[in-house]
Protein backbone atom coordinates (compact mmCIF):
# COMPACT_ATOMS: atom_id res chain seq x y z
CA UNK A 1 0.00 0.00 0.00
CA UNK A 2 1.32 3.23 -0.88
CA UNK A 3 1.87 5.71 1.65
CA UNK A 4 -0.65 8.66 1.87
CA UNK A 5 0.10 12.02 0.79
CA UNK A 6 0.46 14.16 3.70
CA UNK A 7 -2.17 17.14 3.72
CA UNK A 8 -0.91 20.89 3.82
CA UNK A 9 -1.96 23.30 6.41
CA UNK A 10 -3.82 25.38 3.53
CA UNK A 11 -5.12 21.94 2.34
CA UNK A 12 -6.00 21.12 6.16
CA UNK A 13 -7.72 24.66 6.53
CA UNK A 14 -9.62 24.33 3.29
CA UNK A 15 -11.14 20.79 4.61
CA UNK A 16 -12.17 22.77 7.84
CA UNK A 17 -13.82 25.44 6.57
CA UNK A 18 -15.85 23.10 4.21
CA UNK A 19 -17.20 20.98 6.78
CA UNK A 20 -18.21 23.95 9.05
CA UNK A 21 -19.73 25.17 6.05
CA UNK A 22 -21.70 21.98 5.99
CA UNK A 23 -22.10 22.33 9.06
CA UNK A 24 -24.26 25.63 9.75
CA UNK A 25 -26.30 25.15 5.71
CA UNK A 26 -27.47 22.10 7.08
CA UNK A 27 -28.26 23.22 11.09
CA UNK A 28 -30.06 26.45 9.14
CA UNK A 29 -31.66 24.85 5.59
CA UNK A 30 -33.48 22.37 3.98
CA UNK A 31 -32.19 21.15 1.29
CA UNK A 32 -34.49 19.68 -1.18
CA UNK A 33 -31.90 17.83 -3.07
CA UNK A 34 -34.49 14.74 -1.91
CA UNK A 35 -37.94 14.55 -0.62
CA UNK A 36 -37.50 11.84 2.00
CA UNK A 37 -35.31 13.60 3.73
CA UNK A 38 -36.18 15.50 6.95
CA UNK A 39 -34.53 19.18 8.36
CA UNK A 40 -30.75 18.52 9.78
CA UNK A 41 -30.79 17.59 13.44
CA UNK A 42 -28.52 16.99 16.04
CA UNK A 43 -27.08 13.26 16.59
CA UNK A 44 -24.41 11.01 18.10
CA UNK A 45 -23.60 7.38 16.63
CA UNK A 46 -24.25 4.46 18.68
CA UNK A 47 -23.16 2.34 15.84
CA UNK A 48 -20.60 2.08 12.57
CA UNK A 49 -21.56 -0.87 10.03
CA UNK A 50 -19.36 -1.07 6.93
CA UNK A 51 -21.08 2.37 5.17
CA UNK A 52 -23.97 2.79 7.12
CA UNK A 53 -24.20 3.97 10.71
CA UNK A 54 -26.92 4.31 13.38
CA UNK A 55 -27.59 7.53 14.73
CA UNK A 56 -29.27 8.72 18.32
CA UNK A 57 -31.51 11.78 18.45
CA UNK A 58 -29.83 13.75 21.60
CA UNK A 59 -32.87 14.62 22.95
CA UNK A 60 -35.77 12.33 22.54
CA UNK A 61 -32.76 9.25 21.91
CA UNK A 62 -34.70 8.19 18.58
CA UNK A 63 -32.78 5.70 16.02
CA UNK A 64 -32.30 6.09 12.83
CA UNK A 65 -30.48 4.60 10.17
CA UNK A 66 -28.52 6.26 7.79
CA UNK A 67 -25.77 6.56 5.10
CA UNK A 68 -22.83 8.79 5.34
CA UNK A 69 -21.98 11.37 3.05
CA UNK A 70 -18.86 10.41 0.77
CA UNK A 71 -17.30 13.49 2.12
CA UNK A 72 -16.86 12.60 5.36
CA UNK A 73 -13.79 11.20 5.90
CA UNK A 74 -14.43 9.17 8.85
CA UNK A 75 -17.67 8.04 11.32
CA UNK A 76 -16.87 6.79 14.82
CA UNK A 77 -19.39 5.23 17.47
CA UNK A 78 -19.46 8.19 19.65
CA UNK A 79 -18.99 10.92 17.36
CA UNK A 80 -21.19 13.77 17.32
CA UNK A 81 -22.95 14.57 14.06
CA UNK A 82 -25.48 16.65 11.96
CA UNK A 83 -27.84 14.42 10.11
CA UNK A 84 -30.72 14.57 8.31
CA UNK A 85 -33.40 11.06 9.42
CA UNK A 86 -35.36 9.61 6.84
CA UNK A 87 -39.16 10.63 6.38
CA UNK A 88 -39.96 7.13 5.01
CA UNK A 89 -41.95 4.34 6.64
CA UNK A 90 -39.92 1.86 4.11
CA UNK A 91 -37.10 -0.03 6.34
CA UNK A 92 -34.91 0.25 3.42
CA UNK A 93 -34.73 4.02 3.27
CA UNK A 94 -32.06 5.42 5.30
CA UNK A 95 -31.04 9.04 6.50
CA UNK A 96 -27.66 10.79 5.92
CA UNK A 97 -25.18 11.96 8.07
CA UNK A 98 -23.99 15.69 6.86
CA UNK A 99 -20.88 16.45 8.77
CA UNK A 100 -19.08 14.91 12.19
CA UNK A 101 -18.45 17.82 14.75
CA UNK A 102 -15.03 18.37 16.29
CA UNK A 103 -14.04 15.29 18.43
CA UNK A 104 -13.16 16.19 22.32
CA UNK A 105 -11.69 13.32 22.34
CA UNK A 106 -10.44 9.86 20.24
CA UNK A 107 -9.02 6.30 20.61
CA UNK A 108 -7.24 5.24 17.68
CA UNK A 109 -5.38 2.41 16.51
CA UNK A 110 -3.06 1.35 13.21
CA UNK A 111 -4.15 -0.32 10.76
CA UNK A 112 -2.12 -2.28 8.28
CA UNK A 113 -4.37 -1.48 5.34
CA UNK A 114 -6.13 1.96 6.55
CA UNK A 115 -3.59 3.91 8.84
CA UNK A 116 -4.59 5.02 11.51
CA UNK A 117 -7.61 3.87 12.45
CA UNK A 118 -10.39 5.56 15.20
CA UNK A 119 -12.12 3.43 17.02
CA UNK A 120 -14.33 5.67 19.67
CA UNK A 121 -14.72 9.58 20.10
CA UNK A 122 -15.90 11.92 22.58
CA UNK A 123 -15.01 9.10 25.53
CA UNK A 124 -14.29 9.93 29.01
CA UNK A 125 -12.62 6.85 30.46
CA UNK A 126 -11.13 3.61 28.97
CA UNK A 127 -11.60 0.67 30.65
CA UNK A 128 -8.45 -1.81 29.82
CA UNK A 129 -9.96 -5.72 30.18
CA UNK A 130 -7.78 -8.44 30.50
CA UNK A 131 -8.19 -11.88 32.12
CA UNK A 132 -6.58 -15.24 33.55
CA UNK A 133 -7.40 -16.67 30.73
CA UNK A 134 -6.37 -16.93 27.71
CA UNK A 135 -3.47 -15.53 29.48
CA UNK A 136 -2.77 -12.72 31.96
CA UNK A 137 0.20 -10.70 30.23
CA UNK A 138 1.51 -7.35 31.88
CA UNK A 139 3.38 -6.58 28.29
CA UNK A 140 -0.38 -6.37 26.45
CA UNK A 141 -1.89 -4.62 29.65
CA UNK A 142 1.56 -1.98 29.03
CA UNK A 143 1.05 -1.66 25.01
CA UNK A 144 -2.76 -0.96 26.09
CA UNK A 145 -1.87 1.61 28.82
CA UNK A 146 0.39 3.48 26.21
CA UNK A 147 -2.19 4.04 23.77
CA UNK A 148 -4.43 5.38 26.43
CA UNK A 149 -1.66 7.63 27.55
CA UNK A 150 -1.45 8.75 23.95
CA UNK A 151 -5.41 9.24 23.79
CA UNK A 152 -4.80 11.53 27.13
CA UNK A 153 -7.25 9.17 29.19
CA UNK A 154 -6.07 7.79 32.16
CA UNK A 155 -7.38 3.94 31.78
CA UNK A 156 -8.69 1.63 35.09
CA UNK A 157 -7.68 -1.57 34.07
CA UNK A 158 -9.80 -4.61 34.76
CA UNK A 159 -8.80 -8.50 35.48
CA UNK A 160 -11.53 -10.59 34.58
CA UNK A 161 -11.75 -14.59 35.41
CA UNK A 162 -10.46 -14.50 38.80
CA UNK A 163 -12.69 -17.54 40.02
CA UNK A 164 -10.37 -19.60 37.86
CA UNK A 165 -7.55 -18.84 40.54
CA UNK A 166 -7.09 -20.78 43.63
CA UNK A 167 -6.02 -18.77 46.65
CA UNK A 168 -2.24 -18.82 46.45
CA UNK A 169 -2.26 -17.90 42.79
CA UNK A 170 -5.13 -14.63 43.52
CA UNK A 171 -2.32 -13.73 46.07
CA UNK A 172 0.87 -13.96 43.13
CA UNK A 173 -1.48 -12.42 40.66
CA UNK A 174 -2.20 -9.21 43.30
CA UNK A 175 0.78 -9.05 44.26
CA UNK A 176 2.59 -8.98 40.52
CA UNK A 177 -0.18 -5.88 39.43
CA UNK A 178 0.43 -3.60 42.80
CA UNK A 179 3.10 -1.57 40.29
CA UNK A 180 -0.28 -0.61 38.70
CA UNK A 181 -1.84 0.86 41.46
CA UNK A 182 1.55 2.34 42.27
CA UNK A 183 2.18 4.30 39.63
CA UNK A 184 -1.74 5.65 40.11
CA UNK A 185 -4.04 3.27 38.00
CA UNK A 186 -7.22 2.35 39.50
CA UNK A 187 -7.18 -1.75 39.17
CA UNK A 188 -10.34 -4.19 40.25
CA UNK A 189 -10.42 -7.93 39.89
CA UNK A 190 -13.64 -9.11 38.79
CA UNK A 191 -15.77 -12.13 37.78
CA UNK A 192 -18.80 -12.71 36.12
CA UNK A 193 -19.54 -15.79 37.63
CA UNK A 194 -19.65 -14.64 41.57
CA UNK A 195 -19.67 -10.73 40.70
CA UNK A 196 -16.77 -9.84 42.38
CA UNK A 197 -15.89 -6.49 41.64
CA UNK A 198 -18.60 -5.62 39.65
CA UNK A 199 -20.48 -3.19 42.23
CA UNK A 200 -17.24 -1.12 42.12
CA UNK A 201 -17.12 -1.09 38.04
CA UNK A 202 -20.53 -0.23 37.80
CA UNK A 203 -19.54 2.78 40.59
CA UNK A 204 -16.76 3.99 38.33
CA UNK A 205 -18.42 3.82 35.26
CA UNK A 206 -21.49 5.73 36.26
CA UNK A 207 -22.30 9.26 34.30
CA UNK A 208 -18.91 8.44 31.63
CA UNK A 209 -18.95 7.48 27.99
CA UNK A 210 -16.91 4.07 28.93
CA UNK A 211 -14.66 2.74 26.20
CA UNK A 212 -13.53 -1.22 26.71
CA UNK A 213 -10.70 -2.33 24.90
CA UNK A 214 -9.00 -5.65 25.15
CA UNK A 215 -7.91 -8.52 23.42
CA UNK A 216 -10.46 -11.33 21.93
CA UNK A 217 -11.83 -13.84 24.83
CA UNK A 218 -11.11 -11.48 27.62
CA UNK A 219 -14.73 -11.22 28.84
CA UNK A 220 -15.65 -7.44 28.06
CA UNK A 221 -18.85 -8.81 26.69
CA UNK A 222 -19.52 -10.81 29.48
CA UNK A 223 -19.48 -8.33 31.63
CA UNK A 224 -21.77 -5.74 29.70
CA UNK A 225 -24.13 -8.64 30.60
CA UNK A 226 -23.80 -8.79 33.82
CA UNK A 227 -23.86 -4.65 34.40
CA UNK A 228 -26.23 -4.56 31.19
CA UNK A 229 -28.55 -7.53 31.25
CA UNK A 230 -30.93 -6.15 28.58
CA UNK A 231 -28.12 -6.01 26.06
CA UNK A 232 -27.61 -9.20 24.87
CA UNK A 233 -24.19 -9.48 23.86
CA UNK A 234 -22.79 -12.39 22.43
CA UNK A 235 -20.37 -14.20 24.42
CA UNK A 236 -17.59 -16.11 22.86
CA UNK A 237 -15.41 -19.05 23.98
CA UNK A 238 -11.17 -19.42 24.19
CA UNK A 239 -10.51 -21.58 21.10
CA UNK A 240 -9.12 -25.05 22.53
CA UNK A 241 -7.12 -25.23 19.78
CA UNK A 242 -4.80 -22.02 19.34
CA UNK A 243 -5.90 -20.91 23.32
CA UNK A 244 -6.46 -17.67 22.38
CA UNK A 245 -9.96 -15.67 22.39
CA UNK A 246 -12.39 -15.72 19.38
CA UNK A 247 -14.01 -12.34 18.44
CA UNK A 248 -17.96 -11.89 19.54
CA UNK A 249 -18.40 -8.06 18.81
CA UNK A 250 -18.15 -7.41 14.81
CA UNK A 251 -18.80 -3.46 15.34
CA UNK A 252 -18.63 -0.91 17.94
CA UNK A 253 -21.58 -0.02 19.65
CA UNK A 254 -22.51 2.29 21.99
CA UNK A 255 -25.27 1.28 25.09
CA UNK A 256 -27.07 2.89 27.41
CA UNK A 257 -26.11 2.13 30.84
CA UNK A 258 -28.66 2.27 33.74
CA UNK A 259 -27.45 4.46 36.41
CA UNK A 260 -26.19 6.85 34.10
CA UNK A 261 -23.70 7.33 31.14
CA UNK A 262 -22.66 4.88 28.18
CA UNK A 263 -20.50 1.70 27.64
CA UNK A 264 -19.25 1.30 24.12
CA UNK A 265 -17.83 -2.16 23.05
CA UNK A 266 -15.03 -2.02 20.66
CA UNK A 267 -14.20 -5.15 17.99
CA UNK A 268 -11.58 -7.17 20.16
CA UNK A 269 -8.21 -7.02 18.77
CA UNK A 270 -5.19 -9.50 19.95
CA UNK A 271 -2.71 -6.80 20.21
CA UNK A 272 -2.92 -3.40 20.35
CA UNK A 273 -0.08 -2.28 17.65
CA UNK A 274 1.91 0.80 18.58
CA UNK A 275 3.79 0.78 15.68
CA UNK A 276 2.37 4.49 14.80
CA UNK A 277 3.92 5.99 17.46
CA UNK A 278 7.67 7.91 17.56
CA UNK A 279 9.78 6.89 20.24
CA UNK A 280 9.17 9.84 22.45
CA UNK A 281 5.63 9.44 22.77
CA UNK A 282 6.05 5.36 23.87
CA UNK A 283 8.71 6.46 26.69
CA UNK A 284 5.95 9.55 27.79
CA UNK A 285 3.33 6.29 27.67
CA UNK A 286 5.17 5.33 30.99
CA UNK A 287 4.04 8.01 33.33
CA UNK A 288 7.18 6.80 35.81
CA UNK A 289 9.21 7.15 33.38
CA UNK A 290 8.63 11.11 32.98
CA UNK A 291 9.85 12.95 36.10
CA UNK A 292 13.52 11.96 34.64
CA UNK A 293 12.66 12.85 30.55
CA UNK A 294 15.57 15.77 29.54
CA UNK A 295 17.45 14.78 32.62
CA UNK A 296 19.87 12.08 31.01
CA UNK A 297 23.27 12.95 30.17
CA UNK A 298 22.80 13.17 26.18
CA UNK A 299 19.86 14.58 24.62
CA UNK A 300 19.41 11.65 22.54
CA UNK A 301 19.23 9.16 25.16
CA UNK A 302 17.94 6.19 24.00
CA UNK A 303 17.24 5.01 27.56
CA UNK A 304 19.33 1.52 27.17
CA UNK A 305 22.58 1.35 27.67
CA UNK A 306 23.77 4.95 27.56
CA UNK A 307 25.97 6.50 30.23
CA UNK A 308 24.50 9.27 32.02
CA UNK A 309 20.34 7.28 31.70
CA UNK A 310 18.56 8.68 34.63
CA UNK A 311 15.95 6.01 33.46
CA UNK A 312 18.07 2.77 34.11
CA UNK A 313 19.63 4.51 36.85
CA UNK A 314 16.27 4.76 38.56
CA UNK A 315 15.61 1.13 37.46
CA UNK A 316 18.99 0.16 39.69
CA UNK A 317 17.97 2.13 42.54
CA UNK A 318 14.51 0.50 42.78
CA UNK A 319 12.80 3.34 41.92
CA UNK A 320 11.12 1.96 38.66
CA UNK A 321 9.67 -1.11 38.42
CA UNK A 322 12.53 -3.53 36.18
CA UNK A 323 9.45 -5.43 34.49
CA UNK A 324 7.83 -2.18 33.13
CA UNK A 325 11.32 -1.10 31.86
CA UNK A 326 11.69 -4.18 30.43
CA UNK A 327 8.15 -4.06 28.89
CA UNK A 328 9.29 -1.02 27.40
CA UNK A 329 12.63 -1.83 25.82
CA UNK A 330 10.45 -4.71 24.22
CA UNK A 331 7.95 -2.16 23.07
CA UNK A 332 10.61 -0.01 21.35
CA UNK A 333 12.48 -2.63 19.91
CA UNK A 334 9.44 -4.37 18.11
CA UNK A 335 8.47 -0.48 16.88
CA UNK A 336 10.37 -1.46 13.44
CA UNK A 337 9.85 -5.06 13.09
CA UNK A 338 5.91 -4.38 13.33
CA UNK A 339 6.09 -0.78 11.17
CA UNK A 340 5.22 -1.13 7.65
CA UNK A 341 8.48 -0.62 5.34
CA UNK A 342 5.94 2.31 3.77
CA UNK A 343 5.82 3.90 7.01
CA UNK A 344 8.72 5.69 8.47
CA UNK A 345 9.24 7.36 11.95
Amino acid sequence: MAKKPKLSKNQQRQIAQNRDKRIRDSAHNKSNDNDLLGEAIDGRVISRFGKQAIVETLTERNIHKCYIRRTIKSVVCGDKVIFRPSLSKEDRDRGIIEAVMDRQSTLSRPDYYDGIKPIAANIDQIIVVSSIVPTLSTHIIDRYIVACEHAEIKPTLVINKVELLTDDELSQVITDLEIYKQIGYHLILVSCKTRKGLPELSNILKDKVNVLVGQSGVGKSSIINQLLPDSDEVVGEVSNNSGLGQHTTTAAKLIPFDLGGELIDSPGVREFGLWHLPVQDITEGFVEFREYLGACKFSDCKHKHDPGCLITQAVKNGDIDSRRYESYIKIVDSLDQNRPSYIKE
